[in-house]
Parts: structure tokens; C-alpha cells; sequence
């Protein structure tokens, strides 16, 4: 079963979450909006279809990643997101927090072997990507 099909977004602190965008922006060209800034791509296998990386300053104090004391965390996307988090559990992965649903997805939360918040998200219609 292909459990990854992507990254969702890449999440990462930083002293002055405005400043930060601002610097992106200015220097590399990266608009943003509260969140960030989302990328859009096509799905390769599914090519009518778009898929997005979303790219999060957030602020250094941020409890968002804990427990996990990284500096970062990186948001996979998945399919069967219930599925996968029984395997993880039978295969001894700590799962922190309760899953959540939105009205763009499900998410989840693990620790990795470093003990690194990893947030997995299971778009909820991938008609929300289309074209």
C-alpha cells in the first residue's frame, strides 16, 4: 500500500513570523497570506488534478510541534489515513494527539525515530485540487 503520495507543507519557526515572510517575499519572490504561501502543482498521476505544498513560518514559541522540541515539521500527504494509523500503531509509532478533520482534510499527528512531530494529512475531496 502507498502510504506517502506527497508533501503537504513544510512548517518551521522562526523569531518574527511577518518579518520572515516579508524577507521571502522580497528576496525570493514568495507571496503570502496569514498561513504562508501555498504552491500549487499537478498530480502527476492524475494530471487534471492540482495538488499543494504549503509553506509556514510560525512563531518561535509556537506549541504547534510539540512534544517534539525540532525547529521544523513536515506535513505528508496520505491516503486511508485511518488505515495507516493502525499500522503505525501495530508497528509501535507513537501517535500524539487525537485525529482532526476539517473541511480540507484529516490530519494526525507522529513522532519519527528522532522523536520529530510529523503531521499527516489525508485531503478530504481531492476535487478541492482540481484545475
Amino acid at each position: 500500500m502507498k502510504k506517502v503520495t506527497g508533501i503537504g507543507g513544510i512548517f518551521f519557526k522562526c523569531k518574527d513570523v511577518q518579518a520572515t515572510k516579508n524577507w521571502y517575499q522580497k528576496h525570493l519572490g514568495i507571496d503570502h497570506d496569514t498561513y504562508g504561501h501555498t504552491f500549487w502543482n499537478r498530480d502527476v498521476e492524475r494530471p487534471e488534478n492540482k495538488t499543494s505544498q504549503q509553506w509556514s513560518p510560525f512563531k518561535k514559541d509556537t506549541d504547534y510541534f510539540e512534544p517534539s522540541q525540532q525547529e521544523f515539521m513536515i506535513n505528508y500527504r496520505v491516503k486511508n489515513l485511518s488505515k495507516l494509523l493502525i499500522d503505525l500503531k501495530e508497528q509501535g509509532v507513537t501517535i500524539v494527539g487525537e485525529p482532526q478533520e476539517f473541511e480540507y482534510g484529516k490530519f494526525a499527528w507522529i513522532l519519527d525515530a528522532d522523536d520529530r512531530k510529523v503531521e499527516l494529512w489525508e485531503p478530504k475531496n481531492e476535487s478541492l485540487f482540481e484545475k
